[in-house]
């Protein structure tokens, strides 16, 4: 495996870093990464990132669960077991509905979560890349991997030490 080698911009502020994320991004570099203690509005549409799309496979596993529910129930209650509920010989639709609710709910939130999950390769054997310690408890780390742009090293910490970082390190990974 090879080693990838990082420059990492360490803030004090959010602030600072949503400054630092346009200043250095309109200087044609491009940021692996920001890291925080906290979500920060807007920093994705900062990053550049997409909009999330996970309300696809929300819904896929919504109407998956929804599907599933109706015909477990009109399966047990009309075919399998047939039950007379009320005086009535036919499936009471009305009665179906809180079971619906629930499995539409609970495949759809699995279903999100293990997408999710995969999507972001975590699992409980993935070893996470701590750049900074402190990024969990009062710091900001902005990660810029030198392979993928074409400025030099010292053009990439100069970048980042005129948006404002308190500190710029090396690490190699």
């Amino acid at each position: 495996m090879a080693h990838k080698k990082y420059i990492l911009g360490v803030f004090d502020d959010e602030e600072e870093v949503m400054h630092a994320v346009s200043d250095v991004r309109g200087q044609g570099v491009k940021i692996h990464e920001v890291y925080s203690p906290f979500p920060i509005h807007g920093l994705d549409q900062a990053l550049g990132y997409p909009r999330a799309r996970m309300g696809v496979p929300a819904f896929l596993f919504g109407i998956t669960g929804t599907t599933l529910a109706f015909l477990l129930t009109f399966w047990t209650l009309g075919w399998d077991w047939p039950m007379n509920i009320g005086g009535k010989n036919f499936i009471p639709f009305p009665t179906n509905i809180p079971i619906v609710f629930e499995l539409t709910v609970l495949l759809a939130s699995y279903g999100m979560s293990f997408v999710f999950f995969g999507m972001e390769g975590l699992s409980p054997v993935a070893k996470p890349v701590i750049f900074d310690k402190r990024i969990t408890d009062d710091k900001f780390v902005m990660a810029i991997e030198l392979s993928k742009n074409s400025a030099s090293e010292k053009e990439i910490a100069d970048a980042l030490k005129g948006s404002g970082a308190s500190e710029v390190n090396i690490k190699e990974i």
